[in-house]
């Protein structure tokens, strides 16, 4: 577990951002049986997740004409049973932080692991969810 006042800052990001913080199974449960499209950020302390993964799916956001209807995030390592119940959801994929993914009335449509945010830019990822929404998005 992470000292709060290391990952506030990291939280804060992603908030301002427009994502709900969630912090228990029962917030992740409620939130991924919601009709429409959800993108769920599975925040993290690595240094990918500051450089890229963090920028890149707030510029997505921000860019996109077609949104996901839902933003919510997860923070690996501090938020433990909301990241616990969240990684169910992204299931077959193994445990990864950060990670992105994108559920369309409850189901996993697509799923962005660690390994395809290394060594990626912001705008590289962005540019990437930005083809994920207009394919599932309204």
């Amino acid at each position: 577990m992470y000292p709060e006042h290391l990952v506030a800052p990291m939280r804060e990001d992603i908030v301002q951002g427009g994502f709900q913080e969630l912090k228990s199974a029962s917030e992740v449960e409620e939130v991924l049986a919601e009709k429409g499209t959800t993108l769920l950020f599975i925040n993290s302390v690595c240094g990918c997740s500051a450089r890229t993964a963090r920028p890149g799916v707030k510029e997505a956001v921000w860019n996109s004409a077609k949104k996901p209807e839902h933003l919510v995030t997860v923070f690996a390592g501090v938020d433990q049973e909301a990241t616990l119940k969240a990684r169910e959801y992204t299931l077959p994929y193994p445990p990864s932080s950060p990670s992105i993914a994108l559920f369309k009335d409850g189901e996993l449509v697509h799923f962005v692991e660690r390994h395809h945010i290394e060594g990626r830019s912001a705008d590289m990822i962005a540019q990437h969810l930005e083809m994920v929404f207009d394919e599932f998005c309204a």
